[in-house]
């Protein structure tokens, strides 16, 4: 791997963008700030999460030292043309995974490298197909791991992805919210 000519930085507060950048042997600082997530309801589904990565890096660019790239992100869960968001509670988290039940959706990231007069984005998607879940394991599994901070309310890399996804076509990491294959790709290829 090439050493970058820049300091890298990762807005989110992700532990889990964290921990894949990290692994991906990439040096980085954290930074972040809140910026609004909403989006124009025109847009079509699939466009939101690459929508709403570029905006978090715009929002990041005026504060950019000359030697800085922001890396930004944002995961969809679209299931029938319809966005799964964060779940609200427990009632929205289980209406949501009892409609993912059984059935395939599209998880889309979109990620953005800023500079300061410098703007790229890609997204990924991947299908996941689940098995039908019990109310039995949907309670089980929002009891125990209250998904509320993830599209979907789920994470592929807990207990209701190891018992419930049958089938995957796409990168498991896009699932988990930052598509190492494609931003490792893009870091390297960064001028």
């Amino acid at each position: 791997m090439k050493t970058p000519s820049y300091r890298l930085v990762l807005a989110s507060k992700s532990p889990r963008r964290q921990q894949l950048l990290s692994e991906l042997g990439v040096e980085f600082v954290v930074r972040t700030k809140d910026v609004p997530e909403d989006y124009p309801d025109e847009l079509p589904k699939t466009e939101i999460a690459r929508y709403l990565a570029e905006r978090k890096a715009r929002a990041h660019q005026p504060e950019l030292a000359q030697e800085e790239v922001v890396l930004t992100s944002d995961t969809t869960v679209v299931l029938d043309n319809r966005l799964l968001e964060k779940a609200a509670d427990a009632d929205e988290a289980r209406s949501m995974l009892q409609a993912l039940s059984g059935r395939t959706h599209q998880v889309i990231t979109g990620v953005c490298l800023a500079g300061p007069n410098r703007l790229e984005s890609f997204d990924d998607t991947t299908e996941v197909t689940f098995r039908g879940l019990t109310s039995q394991e949907i309670d089980y599994y929002i009891n125990t791991f209250q998904p509320f901070d993830k599209a979907g309310a789920y994470g592929i890399q807990e207990w209701i992805g190891m018992i419930g996804v049958e089938r995957m076509v796409g990168s498991y990491f896009t699932v988990m919210g930052l598509p190492t294959h494609r931003v490792y790709t893009a870091i390297q290829n960064w001028l």
